[in-house]
């Protein structure tokens, strides 16, 4: 039997710019698990859609680069879709980068703080390839 374990959600937004905007969100998670009145547990932080996505990276611009150039090359923005000829959009690619990083990651905490690498940041990369206001949660598990 488990005792004392809780659960926490939080809900937030982020407005971005469109196709491989990317945005830190490590502050606000690390502000939510200090904040949480929980010593230790996991955080995840999800972001609620399928054309966007969560994972973690150095958020330097040579790095983010780096990733958009990749996402570009396995689904290019102007390759052809199935996804296009189905809906008449324009978001094939979209849907299929935010597949391949998933819309979540999951990091640790202990002593309310999150156990990430110095150079480890938390991102939400936009993958649409329009600006959108994009919900995300953040939900701790821990005691």
């Amino acid at each position: 039997m488990i005792i004392g374990v809780m659960v926490t959600t939080t809900r937030h937004h982020v407005q971005t710019a469109g196709q491989g905007d990317l945005h830190d969100l490590t502050d606000l998670v690390a502000r939510v698990v200090s904040e949480s009145g929980l010593s230790s547990g996991i955080a995840t932080a999800s972001v609620i859609g399928s054309t966007a996505a969560m994972t973690t990276i150095e958020c330097e611009p040579g790095a983010v680069a780096d990733l958009n150039h990749l996402l570009e090359r396995l689904a290019p923005r102007e390759g052809r879709y199935a996804h296009h000829e189905r809906w008449g959009d324009d978001n094939g690619s979209s849907h299929v980068r935010a597949a391949l990083l998933g819309p979540s990651v999951t990091l640790p905490f202990e002593q309310r703080q999150l156990l990430i690498g110095t150079w480890q940041q938390i991102v939400l990369l936009e993958c649409d390839t329009g600006p959108r206001r994009r919900p995300f949660v953040v939900q701790l598990v821990g005691e």
